[in-house]
């Protein structure tokens, strides 16, 4: 492990700073810190705010709704504009909010991009355009922790003020990397927000960054996954990335409409690339199921949280994958509805692989499936590399 207060570090971890702007698609910085997405949460919001600020959240999922109550926890005046945890945020809602606060004691509008506990996303330029159409100063806050590398986002596009992210999503990296990509918009919000700050202190991590240093110790084995997480995105483009999730979202949306089963998001427009929830019918518990599949196949299917706990298990089509670890688990769910004589249908992994197998496929993006097969060396020879 390298000395992270040595200068070989500080080198190397410049770059990656630099560099992790890409996949956040903005010139503006990107700070890092040692924790999970939940840190994040919180970095954004204390450097941003100041107490009993007004913060309005939509609450489209499980992890929304523990954002929304850490904002209370901290302080914060919390508004939520709630659904029924079956389709995105409605930029028409939010434009509603915005325009009747006519005093613009809204300061901040928070979302969830891909809300991963529904398979739902939100579309951030939609609700940006929303308050631009309202005219409202308020600071746009989204949580990309399971949407960045795995679905479009554009930081500086959109002008979102924070970005949140992880490290163990679409950077198909172990958890303890969050992230924070910040506007100047938000940066001088820093310099008067008044929530008390220590270790997530932005100011403190840019002036360390400025030279590849970090205030505290970093986490180091974590930054050198990052920088071949990067490196990778990159060889395959981002854009076949985003391609080849959608690709595998909607493999498993035919598998799971051909077993007769039903996807908890509503409406396709709001179809998650990077994770699909799916019903349990009537009278059958998700997690007795996800039990099941567990002991009977090795396979973890996601818990169904907060509304969804029993009712739902959930599909991760996100990061490190290809068709054939697809197809895997696509068969071993069908073999468990099977087996555990879950009505449904047959001839869904039929469905998934009639469609993967489409001649019309974008070579690109079956380009980007070969490449997950293959990985470089030290010396930067190519070697085969087993599907996980």
């Amino acid at each position: 492990m390298l000395d992270h207060r040595s200068p070989q570090f500080q080198d190397f971890a410049y770059k990656v700073l630099s560099e992790v702007r890409s996949v956040f698609q903005t010139r503006t910085p990107v700070i890092m810190f040692p924790s999970s997405g939940t840190g994040g949460w919180e970095a954004a919001l204390v450097n941003t705010l100041s107490p009993r600020d007004r913060v309005l959240f939509v609450g489209t999922g499980q992890f929304s709704l523990l954002w929304s109550r850490m904002a209370t926890h901290l302080g914060l005046a919390v508004s939520v504009i709630k659904t029924d945890w079956r389709t995105g945020a409605d930029p028409a809602r939010i434009e509603e909010c915005l325009r009747a606060d006519v005093g613009h004691v809204i300061k901040a509008v928070c979302v969830v991009h891909n809300e991963t506990s529904t398979g739902v996303r939100s579309w951030v330029d939609d609700i940006r355009d929303a308050i631009d159409a309202a005219s409202h100063p308020a600071l746009l806050l989204v949580d990309a922790v399971s949407s960045l590398a795995a679905m479009d986002y554009r930081h500086d596009d959109w002008r979102v003020d924070v970005t949140i992210s992880g490290s163990q999503k679409g950077l198909m990296l172990p958890p303890g990397l969050s992230f924070n990509a910040v506007s100047e918009k938000a940066l001088a919000a820093s310099r008067s927000a008044t929530l008390p700050r220590s270790y997530w202190s932005w100011k403190a991590m840019l002036e360390h960054n400025a030279d590849g240093s970090f205030p505290f110790t970093p986490a180091i084995s974590l930054i050198y996954g990052l920088a071949e997480s990067i490196t990778m995105l990159h060889e395959w483009g981002l854009d076949n990335v985003f391609a080849r999730h959608q690709r595998h979202a909607e493999a498993v949306r035919r598998a799971v409409k051909a077993w007769g089963l039903q996807i908890w998001c509503r409406t396709p427009h709001y179809y998650s690339p990077g994770v699909t929830a799916i019903c349990m019918p009537i009278g059958h518990n998700a997690d007795d199921f996800r039990q099941f599949v567990r002991e009977r196949f090795n396979i973890s299917l996601g818990m169904g949280q907060g509304r969804l706990a029993g009712r739902a298990f959930r599909f991760g089509h996100i990061g490190y994958t290809n068709d054939a670890t697809v197809l895997g688990a696509l068969g071993a769910i069908e073999m468990a509805l099977e087996a555990a004589r879950v009505p449904h249908k047959a001839g869904g992994v039929d469905a998934a692989l009639s469609y993967l197998a489409q001649g019309d496929c974008d070579s690109k993006v079956r380009a980007t499936e070969s490449l997950l097969a293959t990985r470089r060396d030290g010396s930067g020879n190519l070697f085969a590399q087993a599907s996980i």
